[in-house]
């Protein structure tokens, strides 16, 4: 993710004079920081109006309803950040589990509670093995293939990444054709990325894990509806809190 079509912006500039090609660029670029542009689709609408007055209140004061050399430098920088490429060693559990730690405080989700959940949610989705796993993992690709609706967009990942319309927003984020290359979603740092990134913009079922756990409340229990309802969560809750007295 390059941001060059915002670099070509010299001065403060209306959101409302910017090309759809720019729009579609600072809405991957605030999707891939975890705010809440809705749809990639190079228009100005509320949802990236409001996302973008967010990023500014996070990090640049200024009229939301501008954007100039000063905040494109400092929205590259944060992307950049992002983009950065962490030597994990995906081979071991707990080189998994430092993966997940680290991509959590890379998308300021920093408290040890939120951390104790993904962590303990990571390990049931993927049967305590802490990798990358395929939904219904124990039966055959000839299964999926006749049983699952969605197929070839089933579950991939350390949670279930699953329908056409989340590969495809991935792939925009992320710049790699999940649509074409589904199984990509089982690269450790992909699947990474989309653990921590879909708790906390609410992609698995609209459930942001700050909804539950956040400064002032820690609901263990309700968190398991960003991923799956109540399904184990109280199985889930009582890892998590295993998890929390070791961080």
């Amino acid at each position: 993710m390059s941001l060059i079509p915002l670099l070509l912006i010299q001065q403060p500039t209306p959101l409302t004079q910017l090309s759809e090609e720019q729009l579609l660029e600072l809405q991957r670029a605030l999707s891939r920081l975890g705010y809440p542009v809705g749809t990639l689709d190079g228009l100005l609408g509320p949802r990236m109006r409001n996302a973008w007055a967010e990023f500014k209140t996070d990090v640049y004061q200024g009229n939301p309803d501008l954007i100039g050399p000063g905040s494109i430098g400092l929205l590259k920088e944060k992307v950049e950040l992002s983009h950065r490429n962490h030597s994990h060693d995906f081979n071991t559990k707990a080189g998994a589990i430092a993966a997940i730690q680290a991509e959590c405080r890379a998308q300021d989700l920093s408290l040890n509670t939120q951390i104790a959940y993904i962590l303990a949610t990571t390990e049931w989705e993927t049967a305590q093995t802490f990798l990358p796993v395929r939904e219904a993992f124990w039966l055959s690709e000839d299964w999926r293939r006749q049983n699952l609706r969605y197929y070839p967009y089933y579950g991939r990942g350390y949670v279930q990444l699953t329908w056409l319309t989340n590969y495809s927003k991935y792939s925009q984020i992320l710049g790699v054709d999940l649509v074409n290359n589904p199984d990509l979603a089982m690269e450790p740092n992909i699947a990474l990325f989309v653990l921590v990134h879909g708790f906390k913009t609410g992609t698995f079922t609209g459930r942001r894990i700050g909804d539950y756990i956040n400064r002032t409340q820690t609901d263990f229990v309700n968190a398991r509806r960003c991923i799956n309802g109540l399904d184990k969560a109280y199985e889930i809750a009582g890892l998590a809190e295993r998890y929390l007295r070791t961080l």
